[in-house]
């Protein structure tokens, strides 16, 4: 069993952060769980386009506001507390946060725990969807 809590972490390796984003990363491959699942927060006013070509994502949202645009048809989804996506054909998005964004990740195969976004915005490959 694994039990760890998120101030547990806050201040280690398994928190990354760039300019528009802190990962708290509470699971990852090491665990050996398949999939890594992320506590994470999007920056008020900030625009992230992405697309993980290695990997699945869910995203449930419990704090905050923001929408995230399909770049492939174009589609606007509202982000809002309960709020769930996933990208399961590895769609090219853009997540928009309006206030400050808490999402609940989690990553299929799972991430090691020093991935950034490339200038592509994906994450390199870490296994096989």
């Amino acid at each position: 069993m694994i039990i760890r809590r998120l101030d547990e972490v806050l201040g280690t390796e398994r928190e990354v952060s760039d300019a528009n984003w802190n990962s708290r990363r509470l699971l990852l491959a090491a665990d050996g769980l398949g999939f890594s699942l992320h506590d994470t927060l999007i920056r008020a006013g900030t625009s992230i386009e992405m697309q993980y070509r290695h990997h699945v994502e869910a995203v449930y949202c419990v704090e905050g506001r923001g929408s995230i645009r399909n770049l492939e048809d174009g589609a606007v989804t509202e982000i809002v507390p309960g709020t769930l996506y996933a990208l399961d054909g590895h769609e090219r998005h853009l997540l928009a946060a309006e206030s400050e964004l808490r999402l609940v990740c989690v990553f299929n195969p799972a991430l090691t725990g020093d991935e950034v976004h490339d200038a592509d915005g994906t994450y390199p490959p870490t296994g096989s969807v």
